[in-house]
């Protein structure tokens, strides 16, 4: 069975559960220890998470873990795909209810995704991705999620040569939220682009319509130190390089760190001086049938190296050498489930010129066995 009948078998068995996100969140409370998720976030978690379709569980989800707050806190994504039971299901809601904004949001990401001969569908496919502020919610759960979008059918390389891309994909970002792209945002997407060396891609775009207004920026590839300083003094980043650099060599001395990637943000019209850099101990390759499956020891040396950092909590990274698993069976009424979960990444902030936050973004996958 390929994938596409996989998943599409998988959301017909999940719509026979009769259930919501919340109930599969309930399956994983079993490993996500107090340390990660305490009772009263849990239940934040689950509020979120009862309001969306248990279909969604046919794509990734999972939780992001703050590793530098001794707080037991978490977000969490998930993901749905275009022309699906799970995109059909948010097309009936906004259908029947134009108030509910998240549902109008994704039909009209879907609609930009899903329009025959669509250039924007030749970068992205029909992939949307969604991230719910729940642990780091300042004022209450957000109104809506951040939405990203990754060139999964046409990577964009530097150079120049694909500005016409990602205009596509920034202006589709942008517009489906209710913004207009403005000039300074083509400037620094431009400058970007322009700059990336060769071999490096733009892996996804995203915005957060409950912050402040802004477009992050997720630009992988990196190999050496060298070729990353560069690059974030071509585009002209305020913040610390040297503290980039420096945390990159702490990490590449200590675990074995295949590429590295970094987060940026334009806002204003300008880059902010905070930078996320992801540290890939693991190469996933997005057409590889073993993306999803991890090896339990696989992260031990990275979460070892993490250790040694004074603002991380020991606890957490206890509890978080747990989560990676072998494939495991869930049974429900509709039949059997292989349910396979692991560390997708690592993202470490480095904000004010120091190392500031480090989070660990865990993911689950089902597929029903057939």
């Amino acid at each position: 069975m390929n994938f596409k009948d996989a998943v599409k078998l998988t959301q017909e068995r999940l719509a026979a559960e009769n259930g919501t996100m919340g109930d599969l969140f309930g399956y994983s409370k079993e490993w996500t220890t107090e340390g990660l998720v305490g009772t009263t976030e849990w239940q934040l978690l689950l509020e979120c998470a009862n309001a969306l379709p248990i279909t969604m569980g046919a794509f990734p989800f999972g939780f992001e873990f703050p590793l530098h707050k001794q707080s037991p806190e978490a977000d969490f994504g998930v993901s749905l795909t275009g022309g699906t039971k799970t995109s059909d299901i948010f097309s009936e809601k906004a259908k029947q209810d134009q108030t509910d904004i998240l549902a109008n949001t994704i039909v009209r990401y879907m609609n930009a995704m899903c329009l025959q001969g669509s250039s924007l569908q030749d970068i992205v496919g029909k992939k949307l991705m969604l991230e719910f502020d729940i642990g780091s919610a300042v004022d209450g759960i957000a109104e809506l999620p951040g939405f990203f979008l990754r060139p999964n059918r046409r990577a964009i390389g530097g150079g120049g040569a694909q500005f016409n891309d990602v205009l596509t994909v920034s202006n589709a970002l942008v517009s489906s939220v209710g913004w207009e792209l403005a000039e300074g945002e083509r400037q620094q997407l431009r400058k970007i682009h322009a700059a990336q060396p060769t071999g490096i891609c733009m892996d996804s775009f995203g915005v957060f319509p409950s912050r402040s207004r802004g477009i992050r920026l997720a630009v992988m590839g990196f190999e050496s130190r060298d070729s990353l300083g560069t690059f974030l003094a071509d585009i002209d980043w305020t913040g610390n390089i040297s503290e980039v650099l420096a945390v990159m060599s702490r990490f590449e001395e200590r675990a074995a760190v295949v590429r590295n990637g970094v987060n940026l943000d334009i806002q204003d019209g300008s880059l902010g001086s905070t930078l996320g850099i992801t540290a890939m101990i693991k190469q996933r390759f997005t057409n590889d049938p073993r993306y999803w499956i991890d090896d339990p020891e696989v992260w031990s040396p990275f979460l070892d190296a993490l250790r040694q950092e004074e603002i991380v909590f020991s606890e957490k990274l206890d509890a978080l050498s747990g989560w990676v698993s072998k494939p495991k069976v869930l049974f429900g009424k509709s039949g059997s489930f292989i349910l396979m979960r692991g560390i997708h990444h690592i993202k470490l902030v480095v904000s004010e010129g120091r190392l500031a936050k480090a989070k660990a973004y865990v993911f689950m996958i089902l597929s029903a066995i057939n």
